[in-house]
């Protein structure tokens, strides 16, 4: 893991993977998507049920992106590592947008199910918490001209976040909620038929590629960015 801390070597052995691993993601996100919807309807959701499907994975790929936003936040406060800090500020954006379809499909699935768009529930309450220490990431480092700065202020907020991510897990657990408790991950086993549980899986397998796959791509993007940046600098001051 330390090797690849090393923006030279971290360029060199991914080249190629954002491809290989957006190819794979869009495969099994269509398998998925065929498997949950050629599935049997629920018989107290009916279609709706099917929501589900890019819901549920959204939101798991929005905690696992904030784990990977503290982490990479923490590798570039502490030890101002560039690889870390180029992973945080492209992590950002990513996953905001997980967040977003999360919110977004969660209230298409909410409407018929609980008969209201929106309700201030705790787990739809520490979502909304998970977007704005997102957008507060984002917004901090446009808000800086000094890019350094910006992306230390960034990372204080990104671990700050942390303490939110058990609150998004177990707020059904220590509240009484609309939202359902878990029912894949569990201490005794997982209560859906495998009809539901296999496409879930898998599309949760295939929108955490699709996340890899972005975020490699961002992060060269922003090396390769940086790079540039600093030799035009170079070349300004050679002028």
């Amino acid at each position: 893991m330390w090797g690849l801390a090393n923006p030279d070597r971290f360029m060199r052995l991914t080249r190629g993977w954002g491809l290989v691993m957006g190819l794979a993601a869009a495969a099994l996100i269509a398998w998925a998507l065929w498997l949950g919807f050629t599935a049997p309807e629920d018989y107290q959701q009916g279609d709706t049920v099917r929501i589900m499907f890019v819901h549920v994975p959204a939101a798991w790929v929005s905690l696992a992106a904030y784990v990977a936003l503290g982490g990479a936040s923490l590798s570039a406060f502490v030890w101002r590592h560039s690889l870390a800090e180029a992973a945080a500020k492209t992590c950002a954006p990513l996953g905001a947008a997980f967040t977003v379809l999360a919110l977004i499909t969660g209230s298409l699935w909410g409407r018929p199910m609980w008969g209201a768009w929106w309700v201030w529930d705790a787990r739809l309450t520490s979502v909304v918490v998970l977007l704005l220490f997102y957008l507060g990431c984002i917004a901090l480092r446009a808000a800086m001209d000094d890019e350094t700065r910006g992306g230390r202020a960034a990372a204080i907020l990104a671990m700050v976040g942390l303490v939110n991510l058990p609150i998004v897990k177990f707020s059904v657990d220590w509240w009484s909620t609309l939202h359902q408790p878990a029912s894949v991950f569990r201490a005794d086993g997982p209560t859906m038929t495998p009809d539901y549980l296999w496409p879930l899986l898998i599309m949760g397998l295939g929108y955490s590629l699709l996340f890899a796959a972005l975020w490699i791509t961002a992060i060269r993007t922003e090396v390769m960015r940086r790079r540039l940046s600093a030799r035009a600098a170079r070349l300004a001051g050679d002028a």
